[in-house]
């Protein structure tokens, strides 16, 4: 998978195929529902990739459901009553914002912006200011325990690791939450004005709702250090992490599955 949506089918049919005799308690035979979370902005090319790797891995019905809409599911949000449900779902390649209300997106945005970017800037960064190369996954590694949207007090650092663009030798080097903070702006300002343009686009009565309830965070992303204090910052309303941001849109989807009205109501067409 490369910003939400599928960069290799074979490499996706084999693993969707993994997941199903899984989930099957190894039954290879089974043909079952399968229901797959896509981001909100997808291509009717890229929801036929999707809907012919599942058919390919064995899926007997399919079904594609945004996930925003699976995020606030997950999340508990009143998404079947008649106000706005605002959720800000910042994945590993893409973060969609939608307004959800009666069981239908109002308005929503999706942006091939997030956590993978994050990493990205981090490696950009350290290699123009250290002459460091260093890994995605060591980059997540210090987004992760240092990483930070919004300057505080406690200022962190950790030791690196990487290999000297100079000599190409290995090198150790200390990075201040500070140079990662600064690292991480770009990224984090598209997600903050994503988030903005999308209030500006929603209608006042929903958005009157959103004002009163805040807005819900869900995906890896919503861990990182401080950015729901910076989107207060800037939306001036209130911001909620999920109980379990990361299992959000997964136990929607999971949701959606056992309810057959959600099923008519909250998945999308082909």
């Amino acid at each position: 998978m490369k910003d939400g949506v599928i960069a290799d089918f074979e490499i996706t049919e084999e693993m969707l195929r993994y997941f199903i005799v899984r989930a099957h308690n190894r039954k290879t035979f089974v043909r079952p529902r399968v229901i797959i979370g896509v981001p909100s902005g997808i291509t009717p090319v890229e929801k036929r990739a999707v809907r012919e790797s599942a058919e390919s891995a064995g899926a007997r019905e399919i079904y594609l459901i945004e996930e925003p809409m699976a995020a606030a599911i997950g999340a508990d949000l009143p998404i079947k009553d008649a106000t706005g449900n605002m959720i800000v779902d910042i994945g590993g390649g893409t973060t969609e914002v939608a307004v959800i209300s009666l069981s239908g997106t109002v308005t929503s945005q999706s942006i091939r912006v997030a956590g993978d970017k994050m990493d990205e800037a981090l490696v950009q960064y350290v290699k123009r200011k250290y002459s460091l190369l260093i890994g995605d996954r060591t980059a997540e590694i210090i987004k992760i325990t240092i990483g930070t949207a919004y300057p505080d007090e406690n200022s962190e650092s950790m030791e690196v690791k990487g290999r000297d663009m100079v000599t190409g030798i290995p090198k150790t080097l200390e990075v201040t939450a500070e140079e990662v903070r600064e690292a991480l702006v770009e990224p984090i300002n598209t997600i903050v004005e994503t988030v903005r343009i999308t209030l500006e686009k929603t209608p006042p009565e929903l958005a009157a709702d959103i004002v009163d309830k805040g807005i819900v965070l869900v995906g890896g992303g919503a861990l990182l250090k401080n950015l729901d204090v910076l989107l207060r910052e800037v939306t001036s309303v209130p911001i909620t992490i999920a109980d379990d941001p990361l299992s959000a849109v997964v136990m929607g989807a999971g949701r959606v599955l056992d309810d057959i009205e959600l099923l008519k109501n909250a998945t999308i067409s082909f």
